[in-house]
């Protein structure tokens, strides 16, 4: 039932699900529709027509062989433990792979903003009375608190015990009420000179809440009321310059020397704390990479809307919009739904409202990084898309977390995010490949078993082109990747991938049907030439065609990966000579003759080129 037992709780519930994770299962679910559909009517068909019902099953089943693209999962992996191994390098540790290709995704980058977006060495200005002037005694006030309390570490003590030392050998601790999330104080009880004196300090409206009277400049006791207004203007005026603003009380507990919130009433408002974080010298250049590259970064911080908007205005965001904590406590899901995509910085955050602030980004179609380091960062940790924290954070952050920075950089992400692009690509590369060529020679070999009286290919044969054309697309990881790739956020888009297929899948075809004519009519070919002119022709094309799908410029103009270029050019040859070695005997290939491989190759060489024209007109007219 504690606030640290709902974070678990939160932590135990399966993430859900990432855009990558999406978008994957909604392509196999499009591949399983197309294969089941193509295999079942060639199945059918070849029964009817009366040929034997073994080979039409094996028949239909190597189709479906063909058809799907196996090395799917093992190129994906290869592809995130590429990537993951190059952001390793850059202090970048990756916990969960599928994290990179939502990195490459990620248009939202929600941050915290101390520590990530600052310096994250608070410091303190100055003591200030209600005035707004310099005061040791609110100094040595604030001064006793943080010295004596035992509760987190945290930099804002540590601020006001660096900022000056002072003498407290006259003081002794006798009570403490640690600070919380709810009340947002911290109490020390200190016996001073024969007196009990309770000092608190905390967010000014909090410490206000409990206080009845303050002490003016000449130490006099007034009432609150009469001085509310020049507080408030007081710290609107520190606010606005970027400044954190704390407020100090006390109150003598005469001979109590034991203290709990009940005390917390009847206080003397002392003064204000005035304390800083300065910008990172290079956020406004990281910002602006991030923009760049089509990603918009969200600031959550628990600082006021006055704070949060001098600092977003000192890191470079201009005409900030602001929801703050209570705004969003009073919100429905729906009403934020509609708000938080034109939201730039929220301000005064309650811990448990972060993880709704990401919920609610996911469902406006956003794939949403957030970071953070804190235990209230971690169930929000858990709902983005990807969760990033640092070597600094506490464990349960770590814990939650996809990605581990080993410094708390914001520049490393402007890398991870080109990285996480690059990796998705490539995999868009492989489906691009698989899906088209696969899909084109699948159904040339099922429409043209319906007019041959044999099967075109035997399965066995089927299962060798498949192998031998996914030695090319098993180098894909090491590809390079052409500078537009990553430009902008790409996410996964069935529809076009559908168009891809079936673009490149009927001009595969158109050859494959060209080369079964001219083998047929022209050079009356046996069966057995029948099967080896079309099985050198369907390995060579698709091997050749992944180096124009890979990119979207010409081929001449986008230089492949030298191991893709090796295994492509290993490939062609290997199946060039195939049917001259002993092992064209296993397969059911035989020798052919000059005429045979001429045409062949000039069959090649124009299904090249008009995949190039094809390539050029069908991005112009579909955007992805």
């Amino acid at each position: 039932e504690t606030e640290f037992g709902k974070v678990s709780e939160r932590l135990k519930l399966r993430p859900q699900e990432t855009e990558f994770e999406h978008g994957i299962r909604r392509f196999g679910y499009f591949l399983m529709e197309v294969t089941l559909i193509l295999v079942v009517t060639i199945f059918a068909v070849n029964v009817y027509l009366a040929r034997p019902v073994l080979d039409s099953f094996l028949f239909s089943l190597a189709l479906a062989v063909g058809l799907t693209p196996q090395l799917l999962p093992a190129i994906i992996s290869i592809n995130l433990s590429h990537g993951a191994k190059r952001m390793a390098e850059k202090k970048v540790i990756v916990k969960r792979l599928a994290s990179i290709e939502n990195f490459g995704s990620m248009n939202v980058f929600c941050s915290d903003k101390t520590g990530t977006l600052t310096e994250g060495t608070v410091q303190l200005q100055s003591a200030f009375n209600v005035d707004g002037a310099p005061s040791d005694k609110v100094l040595l006030y604030a001064y006793i608190n943080a010295s004596y309390q035992t509760g987190f570490t945290n930099p804002i003590d540590e601020a006001i015990r660096n900022y000056r030392k002072l003498d407290l050998s006259g003081y002794q601790k006798e009570d403490e009420i640690p600070y919380d999330f709810l009340r947002k104080r911290l109490s020390i009880l200190v016996s001073y000179d024969n007196t009990n004196l309770m000092v608190t300090k905390g967010a000014l409206v909090n410490v206000l809440a409990v206080c009845t009277t303050v002490e003016t400049t000449d130490g006099s006791i007034a009432g609150i009321d009469t001085v509310r207004d020049k507080i408030q203007k007081h710290f609107e005026e520190f606010s606005s310059k970027g400044f954190r603003t704390l407020g100090v009380a006390y109150r003598n507990t005469g001979s109590e020397s034991r203290i709990s919130k009940d005390h917390e009433g009847g206080m003397t408002f002392s003064g204000f704390l005035v304390l800083f974080d300065p910008p990172k010298p290079n956020i406004i250049e990281t910002i602006t990479n991030l923009k760049n590259l089509g990603v918009s970064l969200k600031v959550i911080t628990g600082d006021n809307h006055l704070v949060a908007t001098n600092v977003s205005q000192q890191m470079g965001l201009k005409n900030t919009q602001i929801l703050t904590g209570p705004d969003i406590s009073k919100m429905s899901d729906t009403a934020l739904l509609k708000s938080v995509g034109s939201v730039d910085v929220f301000a005064e955050i309650e811990p448990n409202q972060k993880e709704r602030i990401i919920i609610a980004l996911k469902k406006a179609g956003n794939v949403v990084g957030y970071m953070g380091d804190g235990i209230n960062d971690a169930s929000a940790i858990h709902a983005a898309d990807v969760g990033i924290s640092v070597d600094s954070a506490v464990d349960v952050a770590k814990d939650a977390a996809d990605i581990v920075l080993l410094e708390k950089d914001l520049s490393v992400l402007v890398q991870g995010v080109r990285e996480g692009r690059a990796t998705f690509a490539n995999t868009l590369k492989y489906v691009f490949m698989a899906t088209s060529a696969n899909f084109g020679n699948m159904f040339s070999m099922a429409g043209v078993s319906l007019i041959v009286p044999f099967l075109p290919l035997l399965p066995k044969q089927i299962l060798l082109t498949n192998l031998m054309t996914d030695f090319p697309e098993m180098t894909i990881a090491t590809d390079s990747v052409d500078k537009e790739m990553i430009e902008y956020p790409r996410r996964w888009d069935i529809k076009a991938i559908r168009k891809f297929m079936l673009t490149f899948g009927i001009v595969s075809s158109v050859f494959d049907y060209l080369t079964f004519g001219l083998l047929l009519i022209v050079l009356h070919a046996t069966q057995m030439q029948f099967r080896t002119g079309w099985f050198l022709e369907s390995v060579i094309s698709a091997s050749l065609i992944v180096l124009v799908i890979r990119s979207r410029k010409p081929s001449y103009l986008s230089k492949p990966g030298k191991y893709l270029l090796f295994a492509t050019l290993s490939i062609v040859i290997i199946t060039f000579i195939l049917p001259y070695t002993p092992l064209a005997g296993i397969f059911g290939f035989s020798p052919l003759s000059l005429p045979f491989l001429l045409f062949i190759g000039l069959i090649i060489l124009l299904y090249i080129f008009t995949a190039e024209v094809v390539k050029k007109v069908f991005y112009k007219r579909v955007k992805f």
